[in-house]
C-alpha cells in the first residue's frame, strides 16, 4: 500500500508551479487531489479523502519556508550585480598537461581578464573572455568536447548571510528556469554567485534580479 502523504508530498515537490500555488493559497484542493490521484494512479474514490489531508498538512509546511524565502529576498535585495559580455565556456578533456593551463591562467591574468576553471569527474571547463579563444585552441587542439561561445558572465555579490540561509541558490536556478532562461555553467566562490547564460537572455536576467 502506498503512503498517500509522501506520495502527495513528492507530487507538488516536482511540480513548482503546484507547490507555489498551493503556499499562495491559489489552489482548489479538491480538484489538486483529484489530479493527483488519476496522475499517480491511485484509487480517486478510495485515497481521495487521504490525499486532500495530505495536501492540506503540505499547506502548513510551506508556511515555515515562507520565512526562509523572506530571508532570501533581503538578502538578494542588497546584493550587487555584474555583468561580463564576450565570454566563452570551453570544455576539455580531463588528462590536459595543468602546466599549460597554468601558464594560460598567468597570460590571461596579466592582461586583467577573467580565468576560471571548474574540474569535474570527466573534463575541465574554462571560463575566460572570447578573446582568448585562439590562444586555447593553440594549447589545447586536440582537447577541446566542447566550445560555448556568446555568453554573459552574471556575477551576484551578496552579504555573508547567504552563505547560512538555506534555499537561495535553489530559488535563483528556480527563478532563471521559470523564465526560460537556460544556465550554462554556474560556480560560487564564499559570497559570489555566479552564472554564465546566453548573452540574447541579458537583459531578461537584469530584470528578474531587480528584488
Amino acid at each position: 500500500m502506498p503512503n498517500i502523504t509522501k506520495l502527495t508530498e513528492n507530487y507538488i515537490q516536482e511540480h513548482p508551479s503546484v507547490k507555489d500555488c498551493l503556499r499562495n493559497g491559489l489552489v482548489n484542493y479538491s480538484s489538486l487531489s483529484r489530479k493527483i490521484a488519476s496522475e499517480s494512479k491511485l484509487n480517486v474514490k478510495k485515497d481521495f479523502d487521504a490525499i486532500l489531508i495530505a495536501c492540506r498538512r503540505f499547506k502548513r509546511k510551506l508556511k515555515k519556508e515562507e520565512i526562509f524565502e523572506r530571508r532570501i529576498l533581503k538578502i538578494l535585495k542588497a546584493s550587487k550585480i555584474e555583468i561580463k559580455n564576450k565570454v566563452i565556456a570551453i570544455v576539455l578533456e580531463k588528462d590536459v598537461f595543468y602546466g599549460t593551463l597554468l601558464n594560460l591562467e598567468k597570460e590571461i591574468k596579466k592582461r586583467n581578464e577573467i580565468f576560471r576553471i571548474i574540474e569535474g569527474a570527466s573534463a575541465i571547463t574554462i571560463i575566460t573572455s572570447e578573446e582568448f579563444l585562439d590562444l586555447i585552441k593553440k594549447n589545447f587542439k586536440n582537447k577541446i568536447i566542447l566550445e560555448n561561445k556568446n555568453l554573459a558572465e552574471i556575477t551576484i555579490k551578496s552579504p555573508k548571510e547567504i552563505e547560512t540561509t538555506p534555499g537561495a541558490y535553489s530559488y535563483l536556478c528556480s527563478l532563471f528556469a521559470e523564465n526560460k532562461i537556460n544556465i550554462v555553467e554556474t560556480l560560487s566562490c564564499w559570497t559570489d554567485t555566479i552564472f554564465l547564460v546566453d548573452e540574447k537572455d541579458t537583459g531578461k536576467v537584469m530584470g528578474l534580479l531587480r528584488f
